[in-house]
Formats: C-alpha cells, sequence, structure tokens
C-alpha cells in the first residue's frame, strides 16, 4: 500500500456501487469493495431468467472479471454486518477492516410491509439466484399438474404476481406469451387453457408511478394478453397454497411472485436518526449521510431532497448511476482541495414491456407506445449491458425468441435434495 493512500469501502456492487469503482479504477485511492454476491446483476432483465428467455449468465457478471483492470481494487465476497464509525472500520462475514471513506450502495431488499407468513412463502426477485428459484418452481409446476389430482390442479393453474409495477407487469406479459405460445408445444396432451396470471394491485392503476396514457396502455396490452388485474386489492395472508384478500376473497396458488415494494438495506451502526421511515439515509447534496463527515450513501438506499425532487429522487438505476459517478468526482476533488459538485437528477424517462410489440415509455417530451416503445425498450436495455459477448447473446436470444416464439431454455436446475443416497438415482 502506497503511503498516506486513503482507503475507499464500497458496500455493494450494485448500478451504484459499480460506477463508482470504475470511476475510480487505477486512481490514487485504495479501493475495497464487498458484497454477497460474486457478480454484478442486471436487475431489470430479472423477469426473462424467471421467465426462461435469458440464461442468467446474459446478465450476471462476475466481480472478478470486471476488475481484472483495476490496480487499486480489491475485491471481497462478503457480507457487512455493522459499521463503527467512531473507529473508521467495518464488521463483515470475512473480518474487520478499516476506511478513510466508506460509500454504502447496498440498494434494497424485498419489502414484504412485517408480513412474516407471507415472507415465508411467497418468492422475490431480488437477486439471479431468486429469479432461477421462480424459473424452476413455474416449470416444476407444471410438470406436477400434469399427474395432480382434480382437487390439486387448481394450485398450479394460478400464478399470482402481487404488485403492478414494472417488475409486476414485465413478468405477467412473460408468462401470459409462454401460456400461448409454449405450453401447447411443450405439453401436447395437456390441457393448459384454465391457466391463469393474475396480478394483484393495491392501488388504482397498473404502473402507478407512469403516466396515465402508459397506465391506460398497460392495462389494455395485460387484458389483451389474457392476464387478469386485480386492483385496490391487499393481500392479507398467504400459507403458501391460500392467498388471502382484503376483500375477503381467496385465491388458492402455489406460486405466487411478491413484487410489491422495496426497503433499504440498511447496515447496523448508522444512527437512526440518519434514516428514514422507509429505511433509506438521509444524505445531503453530495451523498454524505446525515450527520457524518466520511459516510456516504448512493442509490436505492439514499434519500437526498432537492428543489427538482422534495421527496426524493425515484429508486431506478440512472439515480444510482449517476451519484456514484459524481461522488468518484468530488472524493478526488476533496483529495485535492477542489471544488465538489452537487448532485442534481436529470429525469430521462421511465418505460416497461408488456410482451411482444407491446410496451411504454415516458420521456421528459413525448409518451409512446406500442410496436416502437418496444423497440426504444429493447435497444436501450441492450446498451445498457456490460461486455459486448453478453449485448451479442442476448440480441441472438431475443431475435430467435422474435422469429420463432420459443427458446430452448427451460431449465429446471433443483438443487435442494439432499446428495446422500440420491447420486445415480
Amino acid at each position: 500500500m502506497i503511503e498516506d493512500q486513503k482507503t475507499i469501502i464500497i458496500i455493494g456492487g450494485g448500478f451504484g456501487g459499480l460506477q463508482l469503482a470504475r470511476q475510480l479504477k487505477n486512481s490514487k485511492f485504495r479501493i475495497l469493495l464487498f458484497d454477497k454476491q460474486n457478480h454484478h446483476q442486471f436487475q431489470p432483465l430479472f423477469y426473462q431468467v424467471a421467465s426462461s428467455r435469458l440464461e442468467p449468465s446474459t446478465i450476471s457478471f462476475p466481480f472478478r472479471k470486471i476488475f481484472q483492470k483495476f490496480s487499486n481494487l480489491t475485491y471481497h465476497l462478503a457480507e457487512v454486518i455493522s459499521i463503527d464509525p467512531g473507529r473508521n472500520e467495518i464488521t463483515t462475514s470475512v473480518g474487520d477492516f478499516t476506511y478513510d471513506y466508506l460509500v454504502i450502495a447496498a440498494g434494497c431488499k424485498t419489502n414484504y410491509f412485517g408480513n412474516k407468513e407471507i415472507e415465508r412463502n411467497c418468492l422475490s426477485m431480488k437477486t439471479t439466484g431468486e429469479a432461477i428459484e421462480i424459473r424452476n418452481k413455474i416449470l416444476l409446476g407444471f410438470e406436477k399438474y400434469i399427474s395432480a389430482n382434480e382437487n390439486e390442479k387448481a394450485l398450479f393453474l394460478n400464478i399470482v404476481i402481487v404488485g403492478a409495477g414494472a417488475t409486476g407487469v414485465e413478468l405477467a406479459g412473460a408468462f401470459a406469451e409462454m401460456k400461448k405460445n409454449i405450453l401447447p408445444k411443450d405439453y401436447p396432451h395437456n390441457d393448459f387453457s384454465e391457466l391463469k396470471i393474475i396480478i394483484l394491485e393495491g392501488s388504482t392503476h397498473t404502473l402507478n408511478n407512469m403516466s396515465d396514457t402508459s397506465r391506460n396502455a398497460s392495462m389494455k396490452y395485460l387484458k389483451e394478453l389474457g392476464v387478469t388485474v386485480m386492483t385496490e386489492v391487499f393481500v392479507e395472508g398467504y400459507d403458501g397454497e391460500t392467498v388471502k384478500l382484503s376483500t375477503g376473497g381467496i385465491i388458492k396458488s402455489r406460486n405466487v411472485i411478491w413484487a410489491a415494494g422495496v426497503t433499504g438495506s440498511i447496515i447496523k451502526g448508522i444512527d437512526k436518526e440518519s434514516t428514514t421511515k422507509s429505511n433509506r439515509y438521509i444524505v445531503d447534496r453530495y451523498n454524505r449521510i446525515l450527520g457524518y463527515t466520511d459516510i456516504f450513501a448512493i442509490g436505492d438506499i439514499a434519500y437526498m431532497e432537492t428543489p427538482l425532487y422534495p421527496h426524493g429522487h425515484p429508486q431506478v438505476a440512472n439515480v444510482a448511476i449517476n451519484q456514484g459517478r459524481n461522488l468518484a468526482c468530488n472524493l478526488k476533488a476533496e483529495n485535492s482541495g477542489k471544488k465538489l459538485n452537487v448532485y442534481e437528477y436529470k429525469d430521462l424517462g421511465s418505460m416497461a414491456t408488456i410482451g411482444k410489440h407491446r410496451a411504454v415509455v415516458d420521456l421528459p417530451f413525448i409518451r409512446i407506445k406500442g410496436y416502437f416503445a418496444w423497440f426504444i425498450w429493447m435497444f436501450l436495455h441492450l446498451m445498457l449491458i456490460l461486455s459486448v459477448k453478453n449485448k451479442l447473446m442476448i440480441f441472438i436470444n431475443w431475435a430467435w425468441y422474435y422469429l420463432t416464439k420459443d427458446t430452448s431454455l427451460r431449465l429446471i436446475l433443483d438443487t435442494s435434495r439432499k446428495k446422500s443416497g440420491q447420486e445415480g438415482k
């Protein structure tokens, strides 16, 4: 280590943490990056892994590969347990480490609103592994349906998605197309016409954070695909087979996917006064956490009030990426005695796709829907993928699916069985 070289610890290798690390590549700082996963995950395409359209490797990028040419960065596969601001130290599952600057980019986790039963029995989709778990369970459910008795069949004929944000509607569209284009070919001797894809949403609209044009179009597209949308309804309980609704009704299903919100992945050690009720760290315009001079937060976990966003920025990838870029500039500037730059988010728009030729795009100056919006969605997501190789692999998969309405990625990878006595059987 170079004498007087300052150490920056980054917790989390999502969009914000990765962008910060890349901007500080081969700089005068010593960088330590900690993440519980060994790879960066492209979350906007998790739903395509869950619906068997993409392999997980095409949207997952090993950190050690990404950082091969970083002379000043060390990556640790570890969980950060606590922070000791008084000692400038973090405690992790692989030991204790000291810092000069600490950047928390831990992102968010699924919010079950304190309902342990729902947390225990629902599927979530915040990691690549969880997306694979959804794929496994949905595909395994189709196999079990074939031999199930009449009383059990209903449990496999309802796929329930809780939450009608972008994740919810994109999943629903993908499963609806699977029902229409793939199941009749995969199971020619079985009738899946009664399979229902159901969205449950607490508000009055799908895509509640987008424009009225996009809300109305998304509802129209979902109905065209045969998706059942139930609005102004909440899930009060789920025991693994029965979904209990706030209206008093129930839905029988063994496949319930929770996409109804997120909460910040806060770490023990930061004052509660510096944290919002939704578990986001309150930061100033330089992403410095309230009450601290050398601890920062960026991305989904950071809550920053600005004149344009008095209630905080949206929890989207663009905010995280640009906060990471701005913080890198400020850390360099602070280290050399230069002026710091305040952060402000420039809204580039939002989008969602609901099946082939069906998408909605809200840009600052125009609202687009249909085929052209679908093309924009594909192009922009493809451009955000890290490597040229992965861009090409995704493009080939998309092109093949476009031409054939099919893929060959429906593998059930069940690793839950104990190895003892299973080999060779």
